[in-house]
């Protein structure tokens, strides 16, 4: 029963809390808009990759030197 009532109020926590903000810009007008936060998510991810890449590239210099 109690396990029950801590999985409920987890859930109530991430749609009530968490969603709130996605909530709000569900109900706007403009495209451009709703999308703003797929494209900082995939330009963060650009950003890591490429870093990733350039370090990857530092190490393995590093090693035939």
């Amino acid at each position: 029963m109690i396990a029950n009532n801590i999985f409920k109020a987890i859930a109530d926590f991430c749609q009530n809390v968490l969603f709130a903000p996605f909530d709000s810009v569900r109900s706007l007008d403009n495209w451009w808009l709703q999308n703003t936060v797929s494209w900082v998510l995939i330009l963060i991810g650009f950003i890591g990759f490429f870093y990733w890449l350039g370090e990857l590239n530092k190490h393995t210099k590093a090693g035939e030197e």
